[in-house]
């Protein structure tokens, strides 16, 4: 099967996916589905390590982690394969791999060994901690970059003890970050005309998202602790108990503080010393959010929620995964896009977040089979179909 792009705006692209696990895949994909040709780069069965790296291929992460890309098997320890990668080099414009820092090297793919095939090149490697420095060879997990990194202790209620957050993050955003570092690279090549090596690790990703917090600390001196559900600096943003359930509400300045009062029937407290600043509130805030629950609990969340929305208030219910899909303005977003896979037939999967006007992204093939395209892209580089039958009694692909 020939490329079928996702999006106009990336096919003139051709990726090497060498990923495994998720935050390479989250890179890669973000160039698929904006319809580059991704060629995932998979070891041959026979080659294969005893036991599943990340997700097995029938499960629902794989197959949403690896749309919209073709699959050749290649067996890069064997001198014919490293051959036949760097083939492929020359008529790439990007290579992703997320190994620890040696591997690369050690295999012979390395940065300057992609360079020396082609200048235009340009390498994303993710790597756990950095791809030098004192723990660089170190193994990478997101769950232990966010104990690092600072996330859990910032998680969860105060006294409770570290928690993680309830996704990958540290893996998913260094995905991300990689993919963008990606994009600029490759609008700097038109000027340039020379592509170039964009590293990320899943530290420096979680470090980055502190972002406020950070802040906090390196301008304040500041270590921000655990808040729970209340947000560390702006109250009253907490989650507060209904008639039937349970809602957030948002209130951050003095301007909404004060619809917020006067919504919820308690302008008296816009007048009290205790909470007339958003300091003074953050400081009571234990005071603050009895109050605000013993008046919230009288009503239900939607009643709740449709007063504050009407009165300029953020607030909104709390829905469990289900919730959210079935929820009126998610369904019209058509955010769970269809698709067909192999492995569960027709179903849906998250699409991209943003959309662009003259070049949408959409989830065009399914994750392919290992060694899916193996002849259609060895033919794209010359190589016929007898040396391509050689080729795999060889075991090089």
């Amino acid at each position: 099967m020939p490329h079928r792009p996702a999006s106009d705006a990336l096919k003139h692209v051709t990726v090497l996916d060498l990923t495994r696990v998720r935050s390479g895949p989250t890179c890669v994909r973000q160039l698929a589905d904006w319809g580059a040709d991704v060629i995932r780069i998979e070891t041959p069965e026979a080659f294969a390590d005893d036991g599943a790296v990340g997700a097995a291929r029938a499960s629902a992460d794989y197959q949403n982690l690896n749309r919209n890309k073709r699959s050749l098997t290649l067996n890069l320890k064997a001198e014919e394969g490293r051959a036949l990668f760097l083939r492929l080099v020359e008529r790439a414009d990007v290579v992703v791999e997320n190994f620890r820092p040696a591997v690369k090297d050690r295999l012979g793919i390395g940065y300057q060994a992609l360079r020396a095939a082609n200048p235009r090149i340009i390498l994303g490697s993710i790597s756990g901690f950095g791809q030098d420095g004192p723990d660089a060879d170190r193994p990478g997990f997101d769950q232990i970059a966010q104990g690092m990194a600072g996330l859990m202790s910032i998680t969860g209620e105060p006294g409770r003890g570290p928690m993680r957050a309830g996704i990958p993050i540290a893996d998913l955003t260094a995905g991300l970050f990689c993919a963008l570092g990606i994009l600029v690279a490759l609008y700097e090549r038109e000027r340039s005309g020379e592509g170039q090596w964009v590293t990320t690790s899943l530290i420096e990703a979680q470090a980055f998202m502190l972002d406020f917090q950070a802040a906090r600390y390196l301008i304040g001196g500041e270590v921000p602790g655990q808040a729970g559900n209340d947000h560390p600096t702006s109250m009253p943003t907490s989650v507060y108990p209904t008639a039937d359930g349970h809602i957030n509400i948002g209130v951050s300045g003095q301007r909404i503080w004060e619809r917020f009062c006067a919504a919820i029937g308690r302008k008296d407290w816009f007048r009290d010393p205790r909470f007339a600043t958003g300091g003074k509130r953050s400081d009571n805030r234990a005071a603050l959010n009895a109050l605000i629950s013993e008046v919230t609990r009288t009503d239900t969340s939607d009643r709740w929620i449709a007063l504050f929305n009407d009165a300029g208030v953020p607030a909104g219910r709390i829905n469990d995964i289900r919730q959210m899909f079935d929820e009126p303005q998610f369904a019209h977003l058509e955010i769970a896009q269809p698709v067909e896979t192999r492995p569960f037939g027709d179903t849906r999967m998250v699409r991209q977040p943003m959309r662009l006007s003259r070049t949408p992204s959409r989830i065009a093939a399914p994750a392919p089979e290992p060694g899916e395209h193996a002849e259609e892209i060895l033919a794209s580089i010359g190589i016929g179909a007898e040396d391509i039958a050689g080729l795999r009694e060889r075991g090089v692909i």
